[in-house]
């Protein structure tokens, strides 16, 4: 009876203990990705209709580090966004971030991710960054946090941008014309 009471003395000690010890550990890197398939569409087309997106209505500018390679049908950039940060008592005050986005198709569908994340915490500094993750840890590390929670804020604010601009870029590459389609216009036009 003495060893069952005494695992479930232990079992609550640990219950009680998780909560404490997963809010000090290091956040996780804020990340939007997704595999999707695409039955049909092919690589090249996939790739041509992510480029547009890339050139044509990629709305987080300035964009720098374009790369874009037709032979491995693969792009990446580089983003920036605006976001309002508040540390210690400090009013929240607008920060740069600066994120990569990165595409690959394949004959089957699509990979693409929003990450990478840093923060420009100086803005007389633009040309100096730090991961946003790092900036996080920061603002959880000053005093008064646990009031403010500023580090959550923050972590929020980060992951509905990448989930905003996931959202944007599945939008227009849902929106393509199938193959039938263009097919069935290409038919039409021909026959009037």
């Amino acid at each position: 009876m003495k060893r069952l009471i005494l695992c479930f003395l232990f079992g609550g000690l640990l219950a009680t203990t998780s909560p404490l010890l997963a809010q000090t550990s290091a956040p996780e890197p804020i990340e939007y990705s997704e595999r999707v398939p695409s039955e049909g569409a092919g690589r090249t087309e996939l790739y041509r209709r992510a480029l547009d997106w890339t050139e044509n209505h990629f709305a987080y500018g300035p964009k720098t580090g374009i790369k874009a390679d037709a032979g491995t049908s693969s792009i990446r950039l580089t983003g920036t966004a605006k976001m309002k940060v508040a540390q210690g008592n400090a009013p929240a005050s607008e920060r740069t971030l600066r994120f990569d986005f990165v595409f690959q198709s394949t004959d089957n569908g699509y990979v693409y991710s929003v990450g990478s994340f840093r923060i420009i915490p100086d803005p007389k500094k633009v040309e100096e960054s730090m991961p946003l993750d790092e900036f996080v840890t920061q603002l959880a590390a000053e005093k008064g946090n646990d009031r403010t929670h500023n580090d959550r804020r923050t972590t929020a604010m980060a992951n509905s941008l990448a989930s905003e601009i996931a959202l944007g870029f599945r939008s227009y590459m849902n929106s393509m014309p199938s193959p039938q389609e263009a097919v069935v216009g290409l038919n039409a036009a021909g026959e009037n």
